[in-house]
């Protein structure tokens, strides 16, 4: 009897030590994402059955993201960081919590600008998906003609028309950030000046609201990232038909230097743990399947060439210039131009 329980014991021991032994070699990525979109699953599902690499997802806000990658330091247990917004990237790289990835699949699929700046060790961070910066005006008492660039935003014919979310917000301040670039900072903060004298009213809302607002009569122009508009086109909602009705949408700056568009990237964790798992799956957002999945799935812009949308909403808005200023100098620039914003009174 005593043969027997130790016997059993032994064996025990040895599916105990089977069953951590299985477990160390699971496969696992951790994730930190500010990609708030169901439709994401889809590409988390795919992603795993592909590799057999799990992944564990914390969800948060940019800001709160990096707030605690901040606090963790190196026992953070982060292996990819995806944020949705130029600004909150570079803010991230400039405290270095990322590590640069130097990866040819990476390199050859996505765009330079939409990139960070490789100094030889790879880049910190990588585009995967666009939104474009687009004005909605009332098709009823505003012309196109007169919304056709960001600078007219500014232009006293507008003056009482212009509607926006708070200009702090990380989608505005990379326009801004992009009109530093383009006029300098003096030209920059006379055209916000404007920008806030044309105003319906205070800033306040997000830009779904925005564009309700410009439907319902309150304003007559306003600004919106192009994934918001496309979400009310697509939706069968009767309410949200009768918006898209009433409004059309103008890509800005055609004529000039392009439409502005902001970035939803990703980048390696500088203290990552499971650092191939981590760059598996940022080469995996760069496949054309994952690409088609986040403008088919969420209405965004796919940053690799060629890659084929079927979003009849997208289709509908139609091809246009975009901007091709590096997101990097965007970013920087976002940061700069928060002090114009306090001096023009721009809340």
């Amino acid at each position: 009897m005593l043969r027997s329980s130790f016997a059993r014991a032994a064996l025990a021991a040895a599916a105990l030590c089977a069953s951590f032994a299985a477990a160390a070699q699971d496969k696992v990525l951790n994730l930190y994402s500010a990609r708030h979109y169901q439709t994401d699953e889809a590409l988390y599902t795919d992603f795993t059955k592909a590799t057999g690499i799990k992944i564990n997802r914390v969800d948060a806000d940019d800001a709160g993201l990096l707030a605690r990658l901040r606090s963790e330091g190196a026992s953070s247990p982060a292996d990819v960081i995806l944020l949705v917004d130029a600004a909150r990237i570079i803010m991230a790289d400039a405290d270095g919590l990322f590590q640069p990835v130097k990866s040819s699949v990476l390199a050859s699929r996505i765009p330079a600008q939409l990139r960070g700046k490789d100094d030889g060790q790879g880049s910190q961070w990588f585009g995967f998906s666009t939104r474009a910066r687009v004005v909605v005006f009332n098709k009823a008492t505003v012309k196109r003609d007169d919304v056709d660039t960001y600078e007219e935003l500014a232009d006293p014919k507008n003056k009482g028309k212009v509607c926006t979310r708070s200009g702090s917000h990380p989608y505005n301040l990379s326009l801004f950030g992009s009109m530093y670039e383009h006029l300098g900072a003096q030209k920059t903060e006379a055209w916000l000046k404007g920008v806030v004298d044309n105003m319906a009213r205070a800033p306040k809302g997000g830009d779904t609201d925005q564009i309700k607002a410009v439907a319902s009569g309150e304003c007559g122009i306003a600004l919106t990232n192009s994934y918001y508009l496309a979400r009310l086109m697509r939706s069968e909602k009767p309410e949200d038909k009768a918006v898209v009705e009433k409004i059309e949408v103008v890509f800005p700056n055609q004529q000039s230097w392009g439409t502005h568009v902001n970035i939803a990237g990703g980048a390696l964790a500088k203290h990552a743990k499971n650092r191939e798992a981590g760059v598996k799956f940022l080469e995996y957002l760069s496949t054309n399947s994952a690409q088609a999945y986040f403008a088919n799935g969420n209405n965004e812009y796919p940053v690799v060439p060629g890659v084929k949308v079927a979003n009849p909403a997208l289709d509908a808005m139609g091809a246009f210039k975009a901007e091709l200023i590096p997101i990097s100098v965007v970013g920087l620039n976002s940061i700069r131009v928060q002090q114009i914003l306090d001096r023009v009174g721009y809340k």
